[in-house]
């Protein structure tokens, strides 16, 4: 797991990407199980991800973020980037 370690401060909310090679949904389970042992991201309002699986196959998670899975599959889909799921994690009140 690629944890940025960057967090971006924006309208009373803070925000982080991470992101890790994945080839299957258990793998995507995998890599959101191993982002949420770090207290911080597990008490997160949201950790909403998007993946293009290597066979092209989208999938995403909206964490209750509406709508938000979907803007990451569209950032992947313009770059071609398969086979690594990123995960954008929101705190609510900085």
């Amino acid at each position: 797991m690629r944890l940025l370690g960057h967090i971006l401060t924006d309208r009373g909310s803070k925000y982080a990407v991470s992101g890790v090679a994945v080839s299957s949904r258990a793998d995507i389970d995998a890599a959101l199980k191993q982002l949420k042992r770090d207290k911080a991201y597990a008490k997160a309002t949201h950790n909403t991800w998007g993946v293009l699986l290597p066979d092209g196959v989208p999938l995403k998670g909206d964490d209750g973020e509406s709508g938000a899975g979907m803007v990451i599959l569209r950032m992947l889909e313009r770059e071609a980037l398969q086979g690594h799921v990123i995960i954008v994690t929101r705190w609510y009140g900085g």
